[in-house]
């Protein structure tokens, strides 16, 4: 991916180039920059952080060794911050305005205290200071193909970098030693597999049972319960994802007894004993969430169980950012809100017969399996730069994974597995 409209010979994308920050020029008018300089200084001033400045100048209460945050060209930085606010604030990085040796300390920290870093009067402001997201991202069925499309469709050869051999995009689970998680790199495949097997024991998957897994990824968990015998009808609007995961299903020798198909939710028919759901939710709406949790439940049988894993958010802090437009939607995933556990009970009681019966909470697994993805992402700068990856777009996924990783480190998001069944 380039930071121009160019596509390259090196790979089979393109960037929207209104999407994509020019980090060149910094946009934005002199009093919104003035105003996210006071905002962001006197923030600063009072968190666990240093802040760096040009002239060595530092801004911040942490000691020695607390993360720093180098602002190499604040006048770009605060014109960024001033004209997009929490968007600009990425922007800035990928523009380079600023850097960090501890990327993920540093974001851990304004996570941890993200409700402090805004003024009351400024948050009073937020319908007119922030962008709604944009029509054209809502997840209708054509909406959905593109905006999956932009992330899911990027190479199956970048995800491959830092994923493990399962080519599982989602948190794994990793085993407990010593009231600690066996969290390295060598232990992700299995920490994936026994999170797959955990969610096809809640949704009760065994010999002969008809299984509809909702977002394939990359086929792991169609394999695992065709494995066990149940016979698996997978649904994806990826195409890079069904390309790769129908191939993996014929390698195991399971294309007689589990199909992946390139179709939406919305468009399955038939009736199944099991449906499982891995971080599929995310990417479905908030407008999309009846219809969805609809859909599972008239797809499921008399008796039949279903296991979801969803990221969440806290239910006030959804309320208060379901409208915003945030950095994460326009440069990761386009039309995505995190639902919180009360958000899906809301829907589960408005539109289905369905309630949650069982839940399971893992949110420093999550860090943990961010944590690996990042390393492994950073090994591999050179096989990204060689797939057409610019710079820009290196430090974007940086970013993402930092940001990510931080979420989940702070408790500012969560991860839950679900089961769901009627009552």
């Amino acid at each position: 991916m380039t930071s121009s409209s160019t596509q390259t010979t090196a790979a089979p994308w393109t960037v929207d180039a209104d999407r994509w920050p020019d980090v060149a020029v910094a946009a934005g008018s002199r009093a919104r920059a003035a105003i996210a300089r006071g905002v962001f200084t006197t923030a600063a001033a009072r968190l666990p952080l240093r802040v760096k400045l040009p002239d060595g100048r530092l801004v911040g209460t942490g000691g020695p060794a607390a993360p720093v945050m180098v602002l190499r060209r604040p006048r770009e930085f605060f014109r960024r911050f001033g004209a997009s606010g929490l968007i600009g604030f990425g922007e800035s990085y990928m523009a380079g305005d600023w850097d960090s040796a501890d990327l993920t300390g540093l974001l851990t920290v304004f996570a941890a205290h993200a409700d402090e870093l805004v003024p009351t009067w400024l948050q009073r402001l937020r319908t007119l200071a922030v962008r709604r997201q944009p029509p054209d991202d809502l997840q209708t069925v054509p909406g959905a193909r593109r905006n999956i499309g932009r992330h899911y469709d990027l190479s199956n050869d970048l995800f491959a970098l830092f994923l493990d051999e399962t080519m599982t995009y989602s948190s794994a689970l990793f085993a407990e030693r010593d009231g600690a998680l066996a969290a390295d790199s060598s232990q992700l495949a299995e920490a994936q597999r026994r999170k797959i097997d955990r969610l096809l024991d809640r949704a009760g998957v065994g010999p002969g049972c008809r299984v509809l897994e909702v977002g394939t990824g990359w086929g792991e968990l169609a394999i695992r319960a065709g494995r066990r015998g149940a016979t698996v009808r997978s649904v994806t609007i990826s195409r890079e994802q069904q390309a790769l995961a129908a191939r993996r299903v014929a390698e195991a020798g399971l294309a007689g007894r589990v199909s992946v198909e390139l179709r939406d939710y919305r468009d399955v028919d038939g009736e199944f004993d099991a449906i499982c759901s891995v971080e599929m939710l995310e990417a479905v709406g908030e407008r999309y969430w009846d219809t969805y949790f609809a859909a599972l439940d008239r797809h499921l049988a008399p008796g039949g169980r279903i296991g979801l894993q969803t990221i969440t958010m806290a239910h006030n802090r959804m309320l208060a950012t379901r409208h915003t437009y945030t950095w994460i939607q326009k440069y990761i995933f386009p039309g995505g809100l995190l639902p919180s556990i009360t958000g899906i009970e809301n829907s589960l009681a408005a539109a289905t017969r369905l309630r949650i019966m069982a839940r399971e909470d893992f949110g420093a697994h999550y860090a943990e399996t961010l944590r690996i993805w990042r390393e492994r992402f950073g090994a591999h700068a050179a096989e990204v730069a060689g797939l057409g990856f610019d710079e820009v777009f290196n430090r974007m996924w940086k970013f993402y994974l930092c940001y990510s990783e931080a979420g989940f480190r702070a408790g500012y998001i969560g991860v839950s597995q679900l089961t769901l069944a009627r009552i």
